[in-house]
């Protein structure tokens, strides 16, 4: 379920939170409080998650799920990956507004219009959004999710478009070589 591009991932189950079944939740949403709002989460082995009540704890939501009633119900789901199909998300999106699972598979074109890799994943480590491309022919790249990097998001089109020298595509040896000879 982790890989299919119509399913995305909503939230992780932390550790239990007290003695009655409550967890703590990292969620993947734009407003934490909305987890339930989505409908039933799955997990990976297709158990069924309700969201009951929410409530926000510092950088996570305590939750209470329908389906948990005890702290040992709670200590067994630690670390379940929730999930939702993509299609429970709107589809009234703006011109500029998109989801990041969306731009997984798409063609990555550089300035020349040529076809350079694929987006296989979004990654946030801590310092912003970064794109995992598969370059053709090459290893994986991580270019940096900035429009400098990635100024042009085609999604009916199938394609990104990236500034190589902005996503530090550019084998800056090569360029010195060619300068060192004069080219």
């Amino acid at each position: 379920m982790t890989n299919d591009p119509k399913t995305l991932q909503m939230a992780v189950i932390g550790a239990p939170h007290g003695i009655r079944g409550e967890v703590r939740v990292k969620t993947f949403t734009g407003d934490p409080l909305a987890l339930g709002d989505y409908g039933p989460l799955r997990a990976a082995d297709g158990r069924k998650f309700t969201v009951a009540s929410i409530r926000p704890a510092k950088n996570v939501v305590v939750v209470r799920f329908k389906e948990i009633t005890s702290r040992d119900a709670a200590e067994a789901v630690t670390g379940i990956e929730l999930f939702i199909d993509r299609a429970a998300l709107p589809d009234d999106l703006e011109d500029d507004e998109f989801y990041h699972a969306d731009l997984i598979g798409l063609a990555v074109r550089d300035e020349a219009d040529q076809v350079i890799g694929k987006v296989t994943g979004l990654q946030n480590f801590g310092g912003g959004d970064i794109v995992e491309i598969a370059l053709a022919g090459r290893r994986a790249a991580m270019v940096p999710f900035t429009l400098a990097a990635i100024p042009d998001i085609q999604i009916a089109q199938g394609f990104i478009r990236v500034d190589t020298q902005a996503a530090g595509l550019v084998d800056d040896d090569a360029d010195e070589a060619e300068q060192d000879r004069g080219e």
